[in-house]
């Protein structure tokens, strides 16, 4: 066998050309042999290295759900693994008309903005189009036809305007050389942005250079993987958005079911957040060692969103109910109306009995003046009754047991009518205005409590994950008690979790301050502290957070938000004032 041999190297790969019978003859050839082994294996494990660090890359894209923060770290990673001195991400705008900028970085100048780095980019959007024809200028080019850019030097380049890279140089002293414009394409190989970055360098020396392919490679990798994460992510953030936007619309819709207690649902939100980010904050007491983390902070969010959803099934004229009488109209003018008629029977009477003695000859003046004296005292006695029962419509006025008896001794009087007799009061409007305290009845107040039981039912039909399974029990909780007297379902203070009791205190405090409820007039700021130090006093509320709300005048802060300036007096609790 003749003894020839011949090795090459060609762009990173390696070719052999060799007559193994011969290795043992020629020593130079043993020797040029051994340094091709430790270059291909040196080639070897920086691609097996590469693969890794790309493997690790994916890992962490897929991880990051923040979508500032994933942008950011896509440009990290591309310019750690082409050495660029600079990167900049752009983003395909809403409009597939033009190119945003989102991330910029430049080591040199130092310069990190957009992202999370608090400084927002306010240099104008890449259009994609001009004058109705498709730019195909820089990173427009690549946006446009899905290629890869690389160019070793900007300032040679004769097929695209690099007028702002020059401009930018001129104006800051850098040195704008290689660029390497990459496009990020989808799983639907859909363009969803642009990578472009600049000055390749080498490491030991800082001299710039031009991307080699090998780095085009493995920057193509990462965008790709980017793509992907960044539209997945972007996907879980547009489905967040939508059910937000959900939960928000069927709450307004239930605020809007009554013009009385719009925005009810938005300012208890506000302060069950005040509240948990306050125990968050606090460093003594009873809440040092309590720590909601994000996910329970946004669970008890959902909760507060939701909490009155079972109102969608309460009738409006309950929910609206202003006044005693109020049903699907206010039967006051109902009654009123009535009355009027009495009135008019009433006179009708004395007048058919006039014409009768007059008919019958007999015009005795004082017989007359008698008659004409019970026409003036019944219809006084009978203004006097309707006053009353105007007044007692109110539901501000408590009605005391004397007041409940001439309601009932009223309602047994009877007036006649063409269709025959009725009494002055029906049963229902008997009830209605025997209440009590407030405006609703046992019936309609259990109707009104029934929403909190609606609720968990209809929470817990739905397939939460996971992080939010709470949803249900915190949402229906707000109006359970310590001392279990609450509902729906009369839990217990070891039953009741911390963020139910937080609700609860949100939910109590929104409806005593509110200042558009029709049952009664808005309450003092003063006043409503007391009521819910009575209410910490019988159990009714935790006092452990009601202590705090106070301490951290989280009261003061929502009521000057939230209530009108004329409500907010100065309350005084033990040596605590405002």
């Amino acid at each position: 066998m003749t003894s020839s041999s011949n090795v090459y190297k060609n762009n990173n790969k390696f070719n052999f050309d060799i007559d193994l019978d011969d290795l043992s003859k020629d020593k130079g050839l043993n020797k040029l042999l051994k340094s091709v082994i430790v270059e291909v294996k040196s080639y070897a494990e920086d691609q097996i290295k590469h693969i890794m660090q790309l493997t690790k890359i994916g890992l962490a894209l897929s991880a990051e759900k923040n979508i500032k923060k994933l942008l950011e770290v896509i440009v990290d990673y591309a310019r750690d693994l082409s050495r660029a001195d600079a990167g900049t991400l752009y983003i395909l705008d809403d409009d597939k008309k033009h190119l945003r900028f989102e991330i910029m970085q430049n080591d040199t100048m130092k310069t990190r903005i957009g992202g999370t780095s608090g400084v927002e980019i306010s240099l104008p959007k890449v259009p994609l189009h001009s004058d109705g024809k498709p730019n195909y200028s820089n990173v427009s080019y690549t946006a446009l036809t899905g290629e890869t850019v690389n160019i070793p030097d900007v300032y040679k380049a004769k097929e695209f305007d690099f007028t702002g890279p020059r401009e930018y140089d001129a104006a800051t002293g850098y040195r704008s050389k290689s660029m390497l414009v990459i496009p990020m394409k989808n799983h639907e190989n859909n363009i969803i942005g642009v990578l472009q970055l600049l000055n390749s360098k080498i490491p030991e020396t800082g001299e710039v250079i031009a991307f080699s392919k090998d780095y085009v490679d493995l920057v193509a990798s990462l965008a790709s993987q980017a793509a992907v994460a960044l539209t997945n992510t972007q996907l879980i953030q547009d489905l967040k958005n939508l059910f937000y936007a959900f939960i928000k619309s069927i709450a307004t819709a239930i605020d809007e079911k009554s013009p009385y207690t719009g925005g009810h649902i938005n300012r208890v939100v506000d302060l069950t957040m005040m509240i948990a980010e306050e125990i968050n904050k606090t460093d003594h007491g009873p809440f040092k060692d309590v720590i909601f983390n994000e996910d329970e902070i946004e669970e008890l969010r959902l909760a507060a969103w939701m909490h009155d959803v079972g109102k969608i099934t309460t009738p409006e004229n309950v929910i609206d109910k202003s006044t005693r009488l109020q049903a699907i109209f206010d039967r006051e003018n109902l009654i009123e109306t009535r009355f009027q008629m009495i009135f008019k029977s009433i006179e009708n009477e004395y007048l058919q009995r006039k014409i009768e003695f007059l008919q019958n000859g007999i015009s005795d003046e004082s017989k007359m003046k008698i008659m004409g004296q019970e026409l003036e005292d019944k219809i006084r006695d009978l203004g006097e009754e309707l006053k009353f029962i105007i007044a007692c419509n109110n539901p501000g006025e408590f009605m005391s047991d004397e007041k409940i008896d001439r309601i009932k001794k009223i309602a047994k009087k009877n007036y006649v009518s063409p269709v025959g007799e009725h009494p002055y009061l029906t049963e229902d409007e008997v009830e209605n205005l025997c209440i009590q305290k407030g405006s609703l009845t046992d019936k309609e107040r259990n109707i009104i409590e029934n929403h909190a039981g609606i609720t968990l039912k209809i929470l817990n039909e739905l397939p939460f994950p996971a992080k939010f399974a709470n949803v249900p029990e915190f949402a229906s909780s707000h109006h359970e008690k310590l001392d279990g007297s609450g509902y729906p379902r009369g839990l217990s203070e070891k039953e009741l979790s911390l963020q139910s009791r937080i609700m609860a205190i949100a939910d109590v405090f929104e409806a005593l301050t509110a200042k558009d409820r029709p049952y009664k007039e808005p309450m003092k700021l003063s006043k409503a502290v007391k009521i819910m130090e009575f209410m910490k006093q019988d159990k009714h509320i935790d006092a452990d957070i009601y202590d705090l709300f106070l301490e951290s005048r989280l009261f003061y802060e929502y009521a000057k938000k939230q209530m009108a300036p004329e409500q907010v007096d100065e309350p005084e609790i033990g040596n605590f004032s405002i």
